[in-house]
């Protein structure tokens, strides 16, 4: 089943420290989120990364859909 979690609006390092809080509950499957940030998404895309995970980006309009899977 996939999750999701909406981190728009928030400031850093509130984003990274959700996205990472909820792949540790996870441990594996996939997660959509949305940022509102390019700064947002590369600290979520490096820090996913860096712990096991796989992560693709989709540009939408002036926000991104980060799919995280593992």
């Amino acid at each position: 089943m996939n999750q999701s979690i909406d981190v728009r609006g928030l400031s850093c390092p509130l984003p990274v420290v959700a996205v990472r809080n909820k792949l540790l509950e996870i441990k594996k499957g996939i997660l959509e989120v949305l940022v509102d940030t390019g700064t947002s998404k590369d600290n979520i895309t490096r820090m996913a990364v860096n712990i096991g995970w796989r992560v693709e980006e989709r540009e939408e309009g002036e926000e991104y859909l980060l799919t995280i899977s593992k």
